[in-house]
């Protein structure tokens, strides 16, 4: 488990490096970044996966696809459902649409901790629960501030969700799986990357085609441990654990000059709240592992 907690928070700084990093590359925009974070993350990934020795997963999905043809419709859907989600996390900070998605990711960790104690039966310590009600706090107050639930927050905190629980029943829950999400995606990011972006040549945008290739190492690496995270952590924990990316990125926008208002600090202070107690939570978790192996 504390290898799990290490990828989820590595995977949730790796994310928030994006958001910022997407700021560096005028003159695309949100659509054309994503075409090229899917096509270039692909081949990271499938070189990622040879070093680790876990090509033999892509293997096993083909294998189970000859098997079931009809798995096919599910591995589709798959692909869409991470495929949305990350077209709308380009999107959003470029179409002005950062905060309702902001939302979504306030909501999402705990949406996935009610799939996981009302779906998948786990169980949760006293500290998550209230970490848990701390974070429904802040998020309440969020949807209070904004007005409304805007379509975007409810993308994001009911898609994750879902394509969480297809991948489990499809029994694609690993990087093989991811991997042929992204090559079912590669044809829209083609159509996306010749339709929009023929304009940006290589001569004249070198710099811009390198600040792609490191996007497609940090998406590639990122994603790597976000799944394997999904494998390694019950799904309340790992959706708890989702609150460290939101907080990044609002510390990152702070640094790119933005500033919270006075009316929202009883939204970040609660959640913040939640993180630490998972924090205690983890290191409690360790501790207690420790001493079990000390006594064996």
């Amino acid at each position: 488990m504390f290898h799990g907690i290490l990828l989820s928070i590595a995977s949730s700084c790796l994310f928030a490096a994006i958001y910022y990093y997407s700021t560096l590359l005028t003159p695309l925009n949100g659509v054309e970044v994503f075409g090229w974070r899917m096509a270039l993350t692909l081949p990271f990934v499938s070189l990622f996966m040879l070093m680790s020795k876990d090509l033999p997963l892509i293997k096993s999905v083909f294998t189970a696809l000859l098997q079931r043809p009809s798995l096919i419709f599910g591995l589709i859907l798959s692909s869409f459902l991470i495929g949305i989600q990350q077209w709308l996390f380009m999107w959003a900070p470029l179409n002005g649409q950062a905060l309702e998605v902001s939302i979504g990711y306030f909501l999402l960790p705990l949406s996935m901790l009610l799939v996981g104690r009302f779906i998948y039966h786990e169980r949760l310590s006293c500290l998550q629960w209230l970490a848990a009600l701390c974070a429904l706090l802040g998020v309440s107050h969020e949807i209070y501030l904004f007005g409304g639930f805007p379509w975007e927050a409810a993308l994001v905190a009911l898609g994750f969700p879902c394509y969480f629980i297809l991948r489990r029943k499809l029994g694609t829950n690993h990087l093989g799986g991811f991997w042929l999400d992204l090559l079912l995606m590669l044809p829209v990011a083609g159509f996306i990357i010749t339709r929009h972006s023929a304009t940006i040549t290589f001569p004249s945008h070198v710099v811009l085609y390198l600040l792609l290739i490191g996007l497609a190492i940090l998406s590639a690496t990122s994603f790597m441990f976000y799944i394997i995270a999904s494998r390694l952590l019950p799904l309340s924990l790992f959706g708890l654990l989702g609150y460290v990316e939101p907080v990044l990125l609002v510390a990152i926008s702070l640094y790119l000059g933005e500033q919270i208002r006075q009316e929202q600090w009883l939204t970040y202070i609660p959640i913040w709240l939640a993180v630490g107690l998972l924090t205690c939570n983890g290191i409690l978790k360790i501790y207690h592992g420790k001493q079990q192996r000390c006594l064996n």
